[in-house]
Protein backbone atom coordinates (compact mmCIF):
# COMPACT_ATOMS: atom_id res chain seq x y z
CA UNK A 1 0.00 0.00 0.00
CA UNK A 2 0.77 3.86 -0.93
CA UNK A 3 2.09 5.00 2.65
CA UNK A 4 0.41 8.30 1.74
CA UNK A 5 -2.67 6.04 0.71
CA UNK A 6 -6.30 7.77 2.29
CA UNK A 7 -7.30 4.15 2.17
CA UNK A 8 -7.37 2.26 4.85
CA UNK A 9 -5.42 -2.05 4.24
CA UNK A 10 -7.99 -4.65 3.70
CA UNK A 11 -8.64 -6.13 6.94
CA UNK A 12 -8.85 -10.10 5.16
CA UNK A 13 -6.17 -11.52 3.67
CA UNK A 14 -5.60 -11.29 -0.22
CA UNK A 15 -8.01 -14.52 -1.98
CA UNK A 16 -6.67 -15.60 -5.55
CA UNK A 17 -8.03 -18.33 -7.76
CA UNK A 18 -8.44 -21.22 -6.39
CA UNK A 19 -5.69 -23.97 -6.43
CA UNK A 20 -5.39 -27.64 -6.35
CA UNK A 21 -3.55 -28.86 -3.22
CA UNK A 22 -0.54 -30.37 -3.94
CA UNK A 23 -1.37 -34.86 -3.12
CA UNK A 24 2.14 -36.23 -1.68
CA UNK A 25 3.50 -38.66 -4.24
CA UNK A 26 2.33 -42.60 -3.78
CA UNK A 27 4.12 -45.04 -3.09
CA UNK A 28 6.00 -46.45 -6.16
CA UNK A 29 5.10 -49.86 -6.34
CA UNK A 30 7.89 -52.64 -6.86
CA UNK A 31 9.56 -53.23 -10.06
CA UNK A 32 8.51 -56.03 -11.75
CA UNK A 33 9.52 -58.09 -15.16
CA UNK A 34 8.31 -57.48 -18.31
CA UNK A 35 7.36 -53.60 -17.00
CA UNK A 36 9.95 -51.86 -17.32
CA UNK A 37 8.44 -50.37 -20.69
CA UNK A 38 5.50 -49.27 -19.17
CA UNK A 39 7.11 -47.94 -16.42
CA UNK A 40 9.71 -45.92 -18.21
CA UNK A 41 6.86 -44.63 -20.73
CA UNK A 42 5.00 -43.13 -18.01
CA UNK A 43 8.22 -41.70 -16.12
CA UNK A 44 7.21 -43.06 -12.88
CA UNK A 45 3.16 -42.77 -13.33
CA UNK A 46 0.84 -44.87 -12.20
CA UNK A 47 -2.18 -45.48 -15.04
CA UNK A 48 -5.57 -46.89 -14.27
CA UNK A 49 -7.64 -47.41 -17.03
CA UNK A 50 -11.59 -48.10 -16.54
CA UNK A 51 -13.90 -48.77 -20.03
CA UNK A 52 -16.74 -47.09 -18.58
CA UNK A 53 -18.99 -45.96 -21.29
CA UNK A 54 -15.61 -45.61 -23.78
CA UNK A 55 -14.44 -42.66 -21.02
CA UNK A 56 -10.68 -43.14 -19.49
CA UNK A 57 -9.66 -41.70 -16.16
CA UNK A 58 -6.27 -40.99 -15.61
CA UNK A 59 -4.75 -41.19 -12.57
CA UNK A 60 -1.23 -39.71 -12.17
CA UNK A 61 1.47 -38.86 -9.57
CA UNK A 62 4.69 -37.31 -10.62
CA UNK A 63 5.76 -36.26 -14.04
CA UNK A 64 4.60 -37.62 -17.17
CA UNK A 65 6.44 -37.44 -20.49
CA UNK A 66 5.19 -35.52 -23.13
CA UNK A 67 2.76 -37.06 -25.24
CA UNK A 68 3.38 -37.64 -29.07
CA UNK A 69 2.74 -34.15 -30.89
CA UNK A 70 2.02 -32.11 -28.17
CA UNK A 71 4.51 -29.51 -27.11
CA UNK A 72 7.23 -29.62 -24.10
CA UNK A 73 5.66 -27.56 -20.96
CA UNK A 74 1.67 -27.61 -22.09
CA UNK A 75 0.77 -29.75 -19.32
CA UNK A 76 1.79 -26.81 -16.54
CA UNK A 77 -0.96 -25.15 -15.81
CA UNK A 78 0.61 -21.31 -17.02
CA UNK A 79 3.90 -20.31 -18.39
CA UNK A 80 5.58 -17.84 -16.68
CA UNK A 81 5.61 -14.29 -18.09
CA UNK A 82 8.87 -12.00 -17.95
CA UNK A 83 7.84 -8.84 -15.74
CA UNK A 84 9.83 -6.17 -16.64
CA UNK A 85 11.15 -3.01 -13.82
CA UNK A 86 8.01 -1.34 -12.24
CA UNK A 87 7.50 2.06 -13.71
CA UNK A 88 9.01 5.25 -11.17
CA UNK A 89 6.26 6.85 -9.38
CA UNK A 90 5.39 10.32 -11.10
CA UNK A 91 7.30 13.92 -9.63
CA UNK A 92 5.21 16.64 -8.90
CA UNK A 93 6.38 20.14 -11.11
CA UNK A 94 4.90 22.54 -8.53
CA UNK A 95 6.43 25.85 -10.70
CA UNK A 96 4.21 24.74 -13.54
CA UNK A 97 1.11 24.95 -11.70
CA UNK A 98 1.29 28.99 -11.64
CA UNK A 99 1.14 30.41 -15.52
CA UNK A 100 3.74 31.88 -16.82
CA UNK A 101 2.68 34.99 -17.25
CA UNK A 102 1.00 35.47 -13.94
CA UNK A 103 4.67 34.53 -12.74
CA UNK A 104 6.24 37.56 -14.89
CA UNK A 105 3.58 39.88 -13.82
CA UNK A 106 4.06 39.46 -10.13
CA UNK A 107 7.82 39.14 -9.87
CA UNK A 108 8.93 41.13 -13.31
CA UNK A 109 12.60 39.74 -14.99
CA UNK A 110 12.38 36.38 -12.25
CA UNK A 111 13.06 32.69 -12.91
CA UNK A 112 11.74 29.78 -11.72
CA UNK A 113 13.81 27.87 -8.81
CA UNK A 114 12.45 24.41 -7.69
CA UNK A 115 13.19 21.87 -5.33
CA UNK A 116 12.28 18.45 -3.58
CA UNK A 117 12.96 16.60 -0.84
CA UNK A 118 12.22 13.09 0.13
CA UNK A 119 14.17 12.70 3.28
CA UNK A 120 13.99 9.37 5.25
CA UNK A 121 13.55 10.84 8.73
CA UNK A 122 10.83 12.86 7.22
CA UNK A 123 7.46 12.55 7.33
CA UNK A 124 6.67 14.71 4.07
CA UNK A 125 7.69 14.42 -0.05
CA UNK A 126 8.43 18.25 0.02
CA UNK A 127 7.97 20.30 -2.99
CA UNK A 128 8.58 23.88 -3.51
CA UNK A 129 9.51 26.80 -5.88
CA UNK A 130 9.80 30.10 -6.03
CA UNK A 131 10.44 33.89 -8.16
CA UNK A 132 12.56 36.21 -6.41
CA UNK A 133 13.56 39.80 -7.84
CA UNK A 134 14.37 42.45 -5.20
CA UNK A 135 16.11 45.04 -7.25
CA UNK A 136 13.31 46.01 -10.69
CA UNK A 137 13.88 49.31 -11.44
CA UNK A 138 10.31 51.16 -11.89
CA UNK A 139 11.16 54.75 -12.71
CA UNK A 140 12.33 56.44 -9.91
CA UNK A 141 11.55 53.38 -7.33
CA UNK A 142 13.18 50.39 -6.77
CA UNK A 143 10.86 47.61 -6.43
CA UNK A 144 10.93 43.95 -4.23
CA UNK A 145 8.58 40.94 -5.32
CA UNK A 146 9.01 37.63 -4.07
CA UNK A 147 6.44 34.81 -4.37
CA UNK A 148 7.74 31.45 -2.06
CA UNK A 149 5.42 27.70 -2.76
CA UNK A 150 5.37 24.83 -0.79
CA UNK A 151 3.73 21.67 -1.44
CA UNK A 152 3.90 18.68 0.99
CA UNK A 153 2.59 15.05 0.67
CA UNK A 154 2.27 13.38 4.29
CA UNK A 155 2.69 9.77 4.24
CA UNK A 156 0.88 7.76 6.93
CA UNK A 157 2.24 7.02 10.31
CA UNK A 158 0.76 3.92 12.21
CA UNK A 159 -2.98 3.48 12.03
CA UNK A 160 -3.00 7.10 10.78
CA UNK A 161 -3.18 7.69 6.78
CA UNK A 162 -1.37 10.52 5.06
CA UNK A 163 -4.89 12.10 4.49
CA UNK A 164 -5.21 12.21 8.36
CA UNK A 165 -1.80 13.49 8.91
CA UNK A 166 -2.60 16.23 6.45
CA UNK A 167 -5.57 17.29 8.50
CA UNK A 168 -4.09 17.74 11.82
CA UNK A 169 -1.07 19.55 10.28
CA UNK A 170 -3.89 21.95 8.32
CA UNK A 171 -5.69 22.01 11.73
CA UNK A 172 -2.37 23.08 13.26
CA UNK A 173 -1.69 26.14 10.94
CA UNK A 174 -5.32 27.08 11.24
CA UNK A 175 -5.31 27.30 14.94
CA UNK A 176 -2.21 29.40 14.37
CA UNK A 177 -3.63 31.75 12.55
CA UNK A 178 -6.43 32.49 14.77
CA UNK A 179 -4.68 33.03 17.17
CA UNK A 180 -1.57 35.64 15.75
CA UNK A 181 -4.86 37.58 14.41
CA UNK A 182 -5.92 38.65 18.38
CA UNK A 183 -2.47 37.92 19.74
CA UNK A 184 -0.37 40.87 21.42
CA UNK A 185 3.08 40.12 21.97
CA UNK A 186 5.37 42.77 23.31
CA UNK A 187 7.96 44.85 20.92
CA UNK A 188 10.17 47.43 21.44
CA UNK A 189 9.30 50.63 21.43
CA UNK A 190 10.20 51.20 17.65
CA UNK A 191 8.98 48.37 16.29
CA UNK A 192 5.01 47.99 15.23
CA UNK A 193 3.21 44.70 13.58
CA UNK A 194 -0.46 44.32 11.95
CA UNK A 195 -1.80 40.94 11.66
CA UNK A 196 -5.07 40.51 10.03
CA UNK A 197 -8.66 38.82 10.81
CA UNK A 198 -7.80 35.22 9.35
CA UNK A 199 -9.83 35.10 5.69
CA UNK A 200 -11.29 31.92 4.94
CA UNK A 201 -11.35 31.15 1.18
CA UNK A 202 -14.35 29.43 -0.22
CA UNK A 203 -14.25 26.32 -2.95
CA UNK A 204 -10.49 25.75 -2.81
CA UNK A 205 -9.18 22.54 -1.73
CA UNK A 206 -10.65 20.94 1.30
CA UNK A 207 -10.30 23.73 3.27
CA UNK A 208 -8.12 26.92 2.58
CA UNK A 209 -7.45 30.34 4.46
CA UNK A 210 -5.64 33.38 3.81
CA UNK A 211 -3.72 36.09 6.35
CA UNK A 212 -2.07 39.44 5.77
CA UNK A 213 1.03 40.55 7.83
CA UNK A 214 2.52 44.04 8.15
CA UNK A 215 6.29 44.87 10.53
CA UNK A 216 8.34 47.77 10.71
CA UNK A 217 11.14 47.32 13.10
CA UNK A 218 13.56 50.73 13.39
CA UNK A 219 14.71 52.66 10.78
CA UNK A 220 15.91 49.81 9.01
CA UNK A 221 13.06 47.19 8.02
CA UNK A 222 9.67 47.47 6.63
CA UNK A 223 8.00 45.10 4.60
CA UNK A 224 3.99 43.33 4.40
CA UNK A 225 3.07 39.96 2.74
CA UNK A 226 0.18 37.46 2.47
CA UNK A 227 -0.11 34.15 3.39
CA UNK A 228 -2.26 31.38 2.20
CA UNK A 229 -2.63 27.71 3.16
CA UNK A 230 -4.74 25.01 1.82
CA UNK A 231 -5.04 21.03 2.25
CA UNK A 232 -6.82 18.51 -0.55
CA UNK A 233 -6.22 14.70 0.46
CA UNK A 234 -3.13 13.85 1.51
CA UNK A 235 -1.10 17.24 0.02
CA UNK A 236 -0.99 20.76 2.54
CA UNK A 237 -0.16 24.07 -0.17
CA UNK A 238 1.73 27.14 1.54
CA UNK A 239 2.00 30.08 -0.40
CA UNK A 240 3.58 33.25 0.23
CA UNK A 241 3.66 36.90 -1.85
CA UNK A 242 5.75 39.64 -0.33
CA UNK A 243 5.56 43.08 -2.28
CA UNK A 244 7.24 46.36 -1.57
CA UNK A 245 9.16 49.59 -3.16
CA UNK A 246 11.67 52.21 -2.08
CA UNK A 247 12.65 55.32 -3.76
CA UNK A 248 15.95 54.79 -5.50
CA UNK A 249 17.14 58.06 -3.68
CA UNK A 250 16.57 57.03 -0.14
CA UNK A 251 19.44 56.34 2.12
CA UNK A 252 21.27 53.21 1.61
CA UNK A 253 20.48 50.27 4.11
CA UNK A 254 17.29 51.91 5.90
CA UNK A 255 13.53 51.78 5.17
CA UNK A 256 13.25 55.46 4.10
CA UNK A 257 10.49 55.98 1.96
CA UNK A 258 9.23 52.49 2.13
CA UNK A 259 6.26 51.36 0.93
CA UNK A 260 4.78 47.75 1.38
CA UNK A 261 1.66 45.48 -0.60
CA UNK A 262 -1.55 46.44 1.28
CA UNK A 263 -3.45 43.98 2.86
CA UNK A 264 -6.67 44.41 0.40
CA UNK A 265 -3.86 43.54 -2.26
CA UNK A 266 -1.45 40.99 -0.68
CA UNK A 267 -4.91 38.90 0.06
CA UNK A 268 -5.77 39.05 -3.64
CA UNK A 269 -3.23 37.93 -5.10
CA UNK A 270 -1.93 34.74 -2.94
CA UNK A 271 -5.77 34.13 -3.08
CA UNK A 272 -5.42 33.65 -6.36
CA UNK A 273 -1.90 31.55 -6.46
CA UNK A 274 -3.76 29.58 -4.27
CA UNK A 275 -6.50 28.60 -6.27
CA UNK A 276 -4.01 28.25 -9.05
CA UNK A 277 -1.56 25.52 -7.33
CA UNK A 278 -4.35 23.74 -5.67
CA UNK A 279 -5.65 23.02 -9.33
CA UNK A 280 -2.69 21.90 -10.11
CA UNK A 281 -2.46 19.72 -7.18
CA UNK A 282 -6.03 18.27 -7.35
CA UNK A 283 -5.39 17.44 -11.29
CA UNK A 284 -1.84 15.49 -10.32
CA UNK A 285 -3.78 13.63 -7.98
CA UNK A 286 -6.90 12.38 -10.12
CA UNK A 287 -4.15 11.21 -12.44
CA UNK A 288 -2.14 9.59 -9.64
CA UNK A 289 -4.52 8.29 -7.14
CA UNK A 290 -2.90 6.55 -3.86
CA UNK A 291 0.41 7.44 -5.30
CA UNK A 292 3.16 8.71 -3.30
CA UNK A 293 4.50 11.46 -5.63
CA UNK A 294 8.65 10.88 -6.16
CA UNK A 295 11.41 14.10 -5.36
CA UNK A 296 13.01 15.00 -8.51
CA UNK A 297 16.98 12.72 -7.81
CA UNK A 298 19.83 15.04 -6.16
CA UNK A 299 22.71 15.28 -9.06
CA UNK A 300 25.35 12.85 -8.82
CA UNK A 301 28.60 13.51 -8.14
CA UNK A 302 29.71 12.60 -12.03
CA UNK A 303 27.11 14.51 -13.45
CA UNK A 304 29.11 17.72 -14.53
CA UNK A 305 26.56 20.45 -15.61
CA UNK A 306 26.73 22.65 -18.81
CA UNK A 307 27.99 25.84 -17.90
CA UNK A 308 25.85 28.85 -19.56
CA UNK A 309 28.43 30.90 -21.61
CA UNK A 310 28.42 34.13 -20.52
CA UNK A 311 26.54 37.16 -22.04
CA UNK A 312 28.79 39.41 -24.01
CA UNK A 313 28.45 42.66 -23.05
CA UNK A 314 28.07 45.31 -24.79
CA UNK A 315 30.93 47.66 -25.30
CA UNK A 316 31.67 51.27 -26.39
CA UNK A 317 32.52 52.63 -29.58
CA UNK A 318 35.06 55.34 -30.32
CA UNK A 319 33.24 58.07 -32.64
CA UNK A 320 35.19 59.38 -35.39
CA UNK A 321 33.59 62.72 -35.66
CA UNK A 322 32.86 64.38 -32.30
CA UNK A 323 29.12 63.99 -31.51
CA UNK A 324 26.85 67.49 -32.37
CA UNK A 325 25.84 68.46 -28.81
CA UNK A 326 29.61 68.25 -27.34
CA UNK A 327 30.72 70.16 -29.95
CA UNK A 328 28.36 72.98 -29.05
CA UNK A 329 29.70 73.46 -25.80
CA UNK A 330 33.54 72.16 -26.74
CA UNK A 331 34.30 76.34 -26.27
CA UNK A 332 33.14 75.90 -22.45
CA UNK A 333 35.43 72.22 -21.95
CA UNK A 334 38.51 73.81 -23.26
CA UNK A 335 38.44 76.90 -21.37
CA UNK A 336 38.31 74.29 -18.12
CA UNK A 337 40.88 71.65 -19.89
CA UNK A 338 43.17 74.14 -22.28
CA UNK A 339 44.76 72.08 -25.03
CA UNK A 340 42.31 69.23 -24.30
CA UNK A 341 42.78 66.00 -26.29
CA UNK A 342 39.07 65.44 -27.45
CA UNK A 343 37.68 62.00 -27.31
CA UNK A 344 34.14 60.26 -28.13
CA UNK A 345 32.54 57.09 -27.44
CA UNK A 346 28.86 55.90 -28.21
CA UNK A 347 26.97 52.89 -26.82
CA UNK A 348 23.37 51.33 -26.97
CA UNK A 349 21.72 48.72 -24.70
CA UNK A 350 18.37 48.13 -24.76
CA UNK A 351 16.28 51.02 -25.09
CA UNK A 352 19.21 53.62 -23.71
CA UNK A 353 21.77 55.48 -25.91
CA UNK A 354 24.90 56.56 -23.97
CA UNK A 355 27.63 58.98 -25.30
CA UNK A 356 30.36 60.06 -23.62
CA UNK A 357 32.74 63.36 -24.92
CA UNK A 358 36.14 63.93 -22.63
CA UNK A 359 38.58 66.84 -22.93
CA UNK A 360 41.91 65.81 -21.30
CA UNK A 361 45.77 67.30 -20.86
CA UNK A 362 48.03 66.00 -18.83
CA UNK A 363 50.35 68.36 -18.71
CA UNK A 364 49.01 71.53 -18.17
CA UNK A 365 52.19 74.06 -16.87
CA UNK A 366 51.62 74.18 -12.64
CA UNK A 367 52.72 77.66 -11.30
CA UNK A 368 56.23 77.30 -9.65
CA UNK A 369 56.87 74.27 -11.37
CA UNK A 370 55.12 70.70 -11.95
CA UNK A 371 52.43 70.12 -14.22
CA UNK A 372 48.48 70.14 -13.70
CA UNK A 373 46.49 67.11 -14.90
CA UNK A 374 42.70 68.12 -16.16
CA UNK A 375 39.90 66.15 -17.25
CA UNK A 376 36.19 67.14 -18.39
CA UNK A 377 33.86 64.30 -18.73
CA UNK A 378 30.24 64.58 -19.94
CA UNK A 379 28.02 61.34 -20.14
CA UNK A 380 24.70 61.81 -22.04
CA UNK A 381 22.07 59.14 -21.66
CA UNK A 382 18.99 58.77 -23.77
CA UNK A 383 16.33 56.51 -22.98
CA UNK A 384 13.53 55.49 -25.49
CA UNK A 385 10.43 53.34 -25.20
CA UNK A 386 9.21 50.53 -26.75
CA UNK A 387 7.37 52.84 -29.40
CA UNK A 388 10.38 54.65 -29.78
CA UNK A 389 9.33 57.83 -28.34
CA UNK A 390 10.86 59.51 -25.21
CA UNK A 391 10.62 57.73 -21.99
CA UNK A 392 10.93 59.81 -19.45
CA UNK A 393 10.09 57.55 -16.85
CA UNK A 394 13.27 55.68 -17.42
CA UNK A 395 15.05 59.08 -17.29
CA UNK A 396 13.73 60.11 -13.68
CA UNK A 397 14.50 56.31 -12.72
CA UNK A 398 18.52 56.32 -13.49
CA UNK A 399 18.57 60.03 -11.51
CA UNK A 400 16.92 58.97 -8.88
CA UNK A 401 19.06 55.61 -8.42
CA UNK A 402 22.14 57.94 -9.02
CA UNK A 403 20.26 60.46 -6.14
CA UNK A 404 20.49 57.71 -3.65
CA UNK A 405 23.97 56.84 -4.57
CA UNK A 406 26.89 56.97 -1.97
CA UNK A 407 26.87 60.12 0.05
CA UNK A 408 28.94 61.45 2.70
CA UNK A 409 30.58 58.31 2.98
CA UNK A 410 34.23 56.94 2.19
CA UNK A 411 35.97 53.16 2.07
CA UNK A 412 38.98 51.66 -0.09
CA UNK A 413 40.41 54.99 -0.97
CA UNK A 414 37.10 56.50 -1.98
CA UNK A 415 35.32 59.55 -0.10
CA UNK A 416 31.95 60.54 -1.21
CA UNK A 417 30.62 64.14 -0.24
CA UNK A 418 27.11 65.49 0.63
CA UNK A 419 24.46 65.92 -1.96
CA UNK A 420 23.55 69.63 -2.31
CA UNK A 421 20.70 70.19 -4.70
CA UNK A 422 20.83 73.00 -7.57
CA UNK A 423 18.21 75.02 -8.42
CA UNK A 424 17.05 76.32 -12.00
CA UNK A 425 18.82 73.76 -13.61
CA UNK A 426 17.02 71.59 -16.08
CA UNK A 427 14.22 69.62 -14.27
CA UNK A 428 16.26 68.32 -11.94
CA UNK A 429 19.78 68.84 -10.56
CA UNK A 430 22.85 68.13 -7.75
CA UNK A 431 26.28 68.48 -7.15
CA UNK A 432 28.49 66.40 -5.25
CA UNK A 433 32.65 65.92 -4.76
CA UNK A 434 34.38 62.52 -5.12
CA UNK A 435 37.71 62.37 -3.96
CA UNK A 436 40.11 59.57 -5.07
CA UNK A 437 43.26 57.81 -3.36
CA UNK A 438 43.47 54.32 -5.18
CA UNK A 439 46.74 53.13 -5.89
CA UNK A 440 48.07 55.19 -8.61
CA UNK A 441 45.05 57.21 -9.21
CA UNK A 442 44.62 60.70 -6.74
CA UNK A 443 42.45 63.00 -8.23
CA UNK A 444 39.82 65.55 -6.59
CA UNK A 445 35.99 65.53 -8.94
CA UNK A 446 33.12 67.70 -9.02
CA UNK A 447 30.85 65.96 -10.39
CA UNK A 448 27.06 67.27 -11.77
CA UNK A 449 24.10 65.42 -12.69
CA UNK A 450 21.29 66.77 -14.17
CA UNK A 451 18.07 65.44 -15.98
CA UNK A 452 15.82 67.39 -18.88
CA UNK A 453 12.56 64.98 -20.25
CA UNK A 454 14.31 62.06 -21.46
CA UNK A 455 17.68 62.58 -21.21
CA UNK A 456 20.14 62.53 -17.80
CA UNK A 457 23.52 64.20 -18.07
CA UNK A 458 26.35 63.96 -15.96
CA UNK A 459 29.16 66.50 -15.86
CA UNK A 460 32.52 65.65 -14.01
CA UNK A 461 35.87 67.97 -13.54
CA UNK A 462 38.59 66.47 -12.24
CA UNK A 463 42.44 67.01 -11.78
CA UNK A 464 45.13 66.90 -9.22
CA UNK A 465 48.64 69.48 -9.12
CA UNK A 466 51.73 67.52 -9.16
CA UNK A 467 54.51 69.91 -7.81
CA UNK A 468 58.12 69.54 -9.87
CA UNK A 469 59.78 65.79 -8.78
CA UNK A 470 57.03 64.32 -7.07
CA UNK A 471 54.67 62.05 -8.23
CA UNK A 472 50.03 62.19 -8.52
CA UNK A 473 50.11 59.77 -5.81
CA UNK A 474 52.30 61.30 -3.34
CA UNK A 475 51.68 63.65 -0.48
CA UNK A 476 52.63 66.64 -2.01
CA UNK A 477 50.00 66.32 -4.77
CA UNK A 478 47.05 68.38 -4.26
CA UNK A 479 43.21 67.11 -5.87
CA UNK A 480 41.14 69.76 -7.08
CA UNK A 481 39.18 71.13 -4.33
CA UNK A 482 35.45 71.08 -4.05
CA UNK A 483 35.21 74.78 -4.74
CA UNK A 484 37.08 74.62 -7.89
CA UNK A 485 35.49 71.31 -8.77
CA UNK A 486 31.82 72.68 -8.28
CA UNK A 487 32.69 75.46 -10.48
CA UNK A 488 34.07 73.95 -13.25
CA UNK A 489 31.60 70.84 -13.20
CA UNK A 490 28.16 73.76 -13.14
CA UNK A 491 29.88 75.98 -15.82
CA UNK A 492 29.86 72.84 -18.35
CA UNK A 493 26.81 71.84 -17.34
CA UNK A 494 24.99 75.18 -17.74
CA UNK A 495 26.24 75.09 -21.27
CA UNK A 496 25.12 71.71 -22.04
CA UNK A 497 21.40 72.22 -20.63
CA UNK A 498 21.50 75.54 -23.04
CA UNK A 499 22.44 73.42 -26.03
CA UNK A 500 20.14 70.90 -25.11
CA UNK A 501 16.86 73.35 -24.74
CA UNK A 502 17.84 74.37 -28.81
CA UNK A 503 17.76 70.82 -29.82
CA UNK A 504 14.08 70.17 -31.19
CA UNK A 505 11.83 67.83 -29.27
CA UNK A 506 13.18 64.24 -30.02
CA UNK A 507 15.84 65.00 -31.96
Amino acid sequence: MNPGSQFEPPTNPYRGPYEQPTMPPAPQPPRRRGRGRLAAAVAGAVVVVLGVAGAAVLVFTGRLSPLPGSQPGAARSSVPVAKGKPAAPPTLDVCAMVPKAEAERLVPGAAATGDSRDAADSGTVTFTCSWVNRRISYNEFWRSREIDIRVEQHKGEGAKTGRAMAQSIYELDYGGAKYRETAKPAADEDEKEYISPMREIQGVGEGAFAQYTWRRSGDLLWYSFGEAQARNGDMTVKIKFQASQQPKDAKMLSNEGTKSITEENALREVTQLLTQVVKGVSTWQAANPDVLARAKPEPTATTTPTPTPPQPSASPTVLAAFPALCEKVSATALQLVPGGEKRARALEEGKEKQTECRWLNRELPLSGGGHKLRSALVTVHEFADRAGGPDQGAAKGMYAQKRGANQDLGFGGIFWSKMTEIKGLGDAAFHQHVTIKKGDIHSGTGTIVLRRGATVLVVDYSGVDVPEGATADSGQAKLVTEQEGRAGALKLARALADALAEQPTGS
